[in-house]
């Protein structure tokens, strides 16, 4: 009974990790799906907002879910400078520019960071709700912290989904994705709509940036990691809907927690594997469109 119990909560909590990982993905997937850029700096782009909100917290002596809100507009600030003034340039003329500018950015995040904040593992405090649970039967409990974390993902994934197919701000996106050139036709700035994507993406990496940093340490280094995670998530999802990307996301979080309940050692060459066997067998991703 002891056993099942122990697989049931693994598999209950790789769930609930798929939507931290999930917040990580959804910020890539939303580039990648309106400019086609894989952005190499995603992961140092979340390190970055974690600092962001770190410095908030500590100037204005704030909670950290309360100085959210103007993390995430400085960091959209930042996206749309960015995509205005540096990877605009980069489009259209292949994909190996942008790969290698936004390499550099990561490079330019990463020692920025180390300079202005040391190597020193770093937390956003949020006192009882790190440790709050509540219990689901007798035997599982379930952490206040992962419940939020899941509940936002679901709740951005589903904005962005009736964003991207409901609003106008939504069609554009998808017309300028899909055809840039008649795009300019009909008179829509497909700078400045690549620009308020990015915006966009750099708004949800700050939301992405804010629960890592109440989650877990950070220091400067460990966005690579953040990008792997985002990447393997998008990627067993399927590119072409936000609600891929958050299955794939907890599809990844289950694979993590089944491969630690197997062995210590074991929970991120799971993940690895299962992106592995994903790819070899259906390339377009478990929920993606596969063309004829």
């Amino acid at each position: 009974m002891f056993e099942i119990w122990s697989w049931l909560d693994a598999v209950l909590q790789g769930v609930l990790l798929g939507g931290w990982y999930a917040l990580f993905a959804m910020g890539l997937s939303l580039a990648y799906g309106v400019m086609r850029i894989i952005n190499i700096g995603h992961g140092d782009c979340i390190v970055l907002a974690a600092y962001v909100a770190l410095f908030l917290v500590q100037r204005l002596e704030a909670h950290p879910l309360a100085v959210l809100p103007l993390a995430m507009l400085l960091m959209a600030a930042l996206g749309y400078a960015l995509q205005r003034g540096i990877l605009n340039r980069t489009l259209g003329v292949g994909s190996l520019p942008p790969l290698l500018v936004t390499f550099g950015l990561s490079i330019v995040i990463q020692n920025a960071l180390l300079e202005g904040f040391s190597a020193d593992s770093q937390s956003l405090q949020v006192g009882a709700l790190s440790t709050a649970s509540v219990a689901i039967g007798a035997q599982l409990a379930v952490g206040w912290l992962p419940l939020l974390i899941f509940g936002t993902a679901v709740t951005l994934t589903f904005t962005l989904e009736w964003l991207f197919a409901r609003t106008r701000l939504g069609m554009v996106f998808r017309a300028t994705a899909d055809d840039p050139p008649t795009a300019r036709l009909v008179g829509i700035q497909d700078r400045h709509v690549y620009a308020l994507a990015m915006a966009m993406s750099f708004a949800v990496i700050a939301l992405a940036g804010v629960f890592v940093g109440i989650k877990t340490t950070f220091t400067p280094d460990i966005g690579p990691s953040l990008l792997l995670y985002a990447f393997e998530a998008v990627v067993i999802g399927g590119l072409g809907s936000f609600w891929g990307t958050l299955a794939g996301s907890i599809v990844l979080g289950v694979a993590h927690t089944i491969g630690y309940q197997l062995n210590p050692g074991w929970g991120v060459l799971t993940g690895h594997l299962c992106f592995l066997v994903v790819v070899l067998l259906r390339p377009a991703g478990l929920f993606g469109k596969v063309s004829q």
